[in-house]
C-alpha cells in the first residue's frame, strides 16, 4: 500500500513538474544584428529557441556571421562560426525580401546546411528569382533556375496557420504586415509549449499605411496577453520624431511606436499589458539618429512598458 501510494505521488509530482515547464516557457535570444540602414556587420537577424534549448530559428537574416562570430567572444557558443550557423541554426522565418533582412544568408548559403526558408509565398518568390540565381549567386534552393543544389527548401506559410519548424520545439504563425503600401512584410508568432515571442519585421503604423494589418495583429495576440502567454514583441522604431510623414517607408517612430501600441493596451487587463517585454529594433544609423531614438522611446514611455535595447552578441532571456 506504501509502494502504491509512492507511486501514485511520483506520477503526481512528475506530472505537475511537466505541466509547470510546458506553462512557464522561456525563450533566449541571441541578437545577430540589431539595425537597419547601412551597417552589413550588424542588420536584422535574431536567433531565438526556448530556454532549455540549443536548436534555434533565425528571426531574419540580415547579419549571420558576423553576429555569430559576437557571440562566441561574449560566451554564448562554443566552437566555429560554421558549426554553430550548421548545427544550431535549424532555419529561417524571412519577413521580407529587402536585404538587410536577407543578405546574411545569402552570403553564408555556402557554408550553411541544410533547413528550411519559411516566408510567405510572395517573400519565397523575391528570393528565388532575384537572388538565388545563376547569374546574381548559386542557387542553393530546390526552385528556381538550373541547377538547383537543393540545400534549402522553400516552406510557404499561409497567413493564420501554424507551422511547425523543423528540427525545433516550436511552431509559427504569419500574419501580413504593410511596409509601404502595398509592399508588404510578415510577423512571425512563434510558440513553444504554451508561450509565445511575437517579432514583427518592418512595418508602419495603420495610420500612415492607409492600413489595419497592425489593427488585427493586436486583436489577434490581446487575448494572449490577457493570458500571460504572450512573452515579448519585437518591434521596430527606425527613426526618430522629427522624419517627416512622407519619408518614413514604411517604418515607425518613437511617436508611432506608442501610439500602436496604445492600440494594444485598450484590448488588454492592465496587469497584463505592464508583464509584456518590448525589444527595440531596426534603429536605424547614422549614431547620433540612433540615439536620438532611444532617448525619444525613454522620454516618452507613458506606458510605462518593458524596454528593451538588444545589443549584437549579447544573450536575452525572457520569461
Amino acid at each position: 500500500m506504501i509502494k502504491k501510494t509512492l507511486i501514485i505521488l511520483f506520477l503526481l509530482f512528475t506530472g505537475l513538474t511537466s505541466f509547470s515547464q510546458q506553462t512557464n516557457t522561456s525563450f533566449k535570444i541571441v541578437p545577430l544584428g540589431v539595425k537597419g540602414g547601412d551597417d552589413e556587420s550588424n542588420l536584422s537577424a535574431y536567433l531565438l529557441a526556448p530556454l532549455q534549448s540549443d536548436n534555434y530559428i533565425a528571426l531574419d537574416a540580415g547579419t549571420i556571421h558576423a553576429g555569430i562570430q559576437k557571440a562566441i567572444q561574449r560566451g554564448i557558443f562554443k566552437g566555429s562560426t560554421q558549426d554553430v550557423l550548421k548545427k544550431q541554426v535549424k532555419g529561417y522565418l524571412i519577413s521580407h525580401a529587402h536585404l538587410d533582412h536577407l543578405a546574411g544568408l545569402i552570403i553564408n548559403s555556402p557554408a550553411d546546411s541544410s533547413k528550411n526558408i519559411y516566408s510567405m509565398p510572395k517573400v519565397l518568390n523575391i528570393i528565388r528569382d532575384k537572388y538565388f540565381t545563376w547569374d546574381a549567386w548559386a542557387n542553393f534552393a530546390n526552385e528556381g533556375e538550373k541547377p538547383q543544389l537543393k540545400k534549402y527548401t522553400y516552406t510557404p506559410l499561409e497567413e493564420d496557420k501554424p507551422q511547425v519548424l523543423e528540427g525545433t520545439e516550436m511552431t509559427v504563425q504569419a500574419y501580413t504586415l504593410s511596409h509601404g503600401n502595398p509592399y508588404q512584410s510578415t510577423a512571425f508568432l512563434v510558440r513553444a509549449n504554451d508561450s509565445y515571442v511575437l517579432y514583427l519585421g518592418d512595418t508602419g503604423a495603420d495610420e500612415i499605411e492607409k492600413s489595419d494589418r497592425l489593427k488585427k495583429l493586436w486583436q489577434k495576440v490581446a487575448p494572449l496577453v490577457n493570458s500571460g502567454q504572450l512573452k515579448a514583441i519585437f518591434l521596430e522604431v527606425s527613426f526618430p520624431n522629427e522624419q517627416p510623414e512622407n519619408q518614413l517607408f514604411g517604418h515607425l517612430t518613437p511617436k508611432l511606436f506608442f501610439k500602436e501600441l496604445q492600440e494594444l493596451k485598450q484590448l488588454t487587463e492592465t496587469a497584463a499589458f505592464r508583464k509584456l517585454s518590448f525589444i527595440i529594433t531596426h534603429r536605424k544609423p547614422p549614431i547620433y539618429k540612433e540615439k536620438r531614438i532611444k532617448k525619444q522611446l525613454k522620454e516618452g514611455n507613458d506606458l510605462n512598458l518593458k524596454l528593451i535595447f538588444p545589443q549584437q552578441g549579447r544573450m536575452l532571456i525572457i520569461n
